[in-house]
């Protein structure tokens, strides 16, 4: 499902961990703030473990994941811990976790398998955990200029699908910004409860 994304993760890992990022220190506050204090925390798509490295240092007990094993070992020199190399469909945990963090990640996957992804992300999370995911809106699928694949949805299309996955109470907020590729870009922050 992933897999078409990963060489790109593993081919620049270096320099992926290594380029200048906005640190989404509000996005952070707000899910931390409605995860309980010392609570387990699942990142997905860790990258280089900034996101992890803040929530840990809050007091959680976070489990930092990514699909490239190249990206996980740049996390890895930065937490100093073990970073588990794991897929979206091989989430296989269930009532494990009080928040899912996915900044920037589940944006690759293809949308004919998001609702599964959601769906096995739902089972992983512990009633009433908060889950939190970034995409980069748009109408149509398709490659950036890198060849990396994205799913591009719309809020309504997004909204469906978490609905259709178990989530409730999906809530969707739009704002501006950019990424790696430097391109002006519409993201959609997605929260919602088990």
């Amino acid at each position: 499902m992933d897999r078409p994304i990963l060489p790109f993760y593993d081919d620049n890992a270096e320099v992926y961990a290594s380029r200048s990022r906005k640190f989404p220190a509000e996005r952070l506050l707000a899910f931390a703030a409605r995860v309980a204090p010392g609570g387990t925390i699942l990142e997905l798509g860790c990258g280089a473990g900034e996101d992890s490295e803040w929530l840990m240092a809050n007091g959680f007990n976070v489990i930092p994941t990514d699909g490239s094993a190249a990206m996980a070992v740049q996390a890895e020199r930065r937490l100093g811990l073990p970073v588990r190399v794991l897929r979206f469909d091989e989430i296989a945990e269930v009532n494990a976790y009080d928040g899912v963090w996915a900044s920037a990640c589940l944006l690759h996957v293809p949308r004919a398998d998001l609702c599964g992804v959601l769906a096995r992300i739902l089972l992983a999370m512990r009633p009433g955990g908060i889950f939190y995911a970034s995409y980069k809106a748009g109408e149509a699928e398709g490659s950036d200029r890198f060849g990396r694949y994205y799913n591009r949805p719309s809020p309504e299309w997004l909204s469906s699908a978490y609905r259709d996955a178990g989530w409730r109470a999906p809530s969707i907020e739009s704002t501006t910004g950019g990424g790696y590729d430097d391109e002006p870009t519409e993201w959609l922050h997605v929260t919602a409860l088990s």
